[in-house]
């Protein structure tokens, strides 16, 4: 065992049937699919809109290093660049939160002492967790993703489980950025939805993920590997 540093994020049980991690392995499998170029671009914006490990964007973070070696020698000014204005994410739970962002940031505050990014003047920096709430119909479910009115009508102090992306959250609004890749990931087990024409929101694909979480026969062990590429600058 001398000289073995074992990922920290291999090691990680699963919370919930919501809350599934990725293996690295996988996650860098799924991004060698994106276009390699984007990794070589300063000003490719990427968004994990339910992080939880912060697994992919680490995996981003790490490939835009490489790829933007020549573009800015300077390695402080390139963490800073990349973490700032290239890698974003919505959390899904105050756990995931800081799951995330010690993963991207080596610091559960992206503005804190021990954080490789320098840039950044507020704790959660470009890893966030929009406050939402479930909104219930006549049958006790959320309009959104469906969950039961009778489980999670929570007090405010505990998590309430209604993730951002498909409860009202636009993450163009919240970091004002537009984002060239998006990825839509879902662990239930995981399963992603590949967004071909512009007319397609992610919104609707977020929404097409819950009806796949709530039908049990389309379920596999699998993990479809595909992500929202929206820059008509990829070719």
């Amino acid at each position: 065992m001398n000289g073995h540093n074992p990922d920290i994020l291999t090691c990680l049980a699963n919370l919930s049937a919501d809350e599934v991690f990725t293996p690295p392995k996988l996650a860098a499998a799924m991004l060698d699919i994106l276009p390699q170029e984007l990794f070589r671009r300063p000003d490719t914006t990427f968004l994990d809109p339910v992080c939880k490990s912060g697994v992919f964007l680490r995996e981003i973070a790490r490939r835009l290093n490489d790829g933007l070696k020549d573009q800015m020698p300077d390695e402080q000014a390139r963490i800073n660049h990349i973490l700032t204005k290239q890698v974003f994410g919505l959390a899904i739970t105050e756990l995931t939160a800081l799951l995330s962002r010690r993963s991207v940031y080596c610091s559960k505050k992206a503005d804190g002492k021990y954080s490789i990014a320098t840039a950044f003047t507020k704790p959660d920096g470009n890893i966030r967790l929009p406050k939402t709430q479930h909104t219930w119909n006549a049958s006790g479910k959320c309009e959104s993703c469906g969950a039961n009115q009778g489980e999670y009508d929570r007090d405010e102090t505990l998590e309430a489980y209604a993730y951002p992306f498909i409860h009202g959250i636009d993450p163009t609004e919240v970091f004002n950025v537009k984002f060239d890749v998006i990825l839509l990931i879902n662990g239930v087990p995981a399963v992603q939805i590949e967004l071909i024409t512009r007319g397609i929101t992610p919104r609707h694909a977020m929404e097409q993920i819950v009806e796949y979480k709530n039908d049990r026969e389309m379920l596999c062990n699998k993990q479809r590997c595909t992500a929202d590429v929206r820059s008509s600058r990829v070719g």
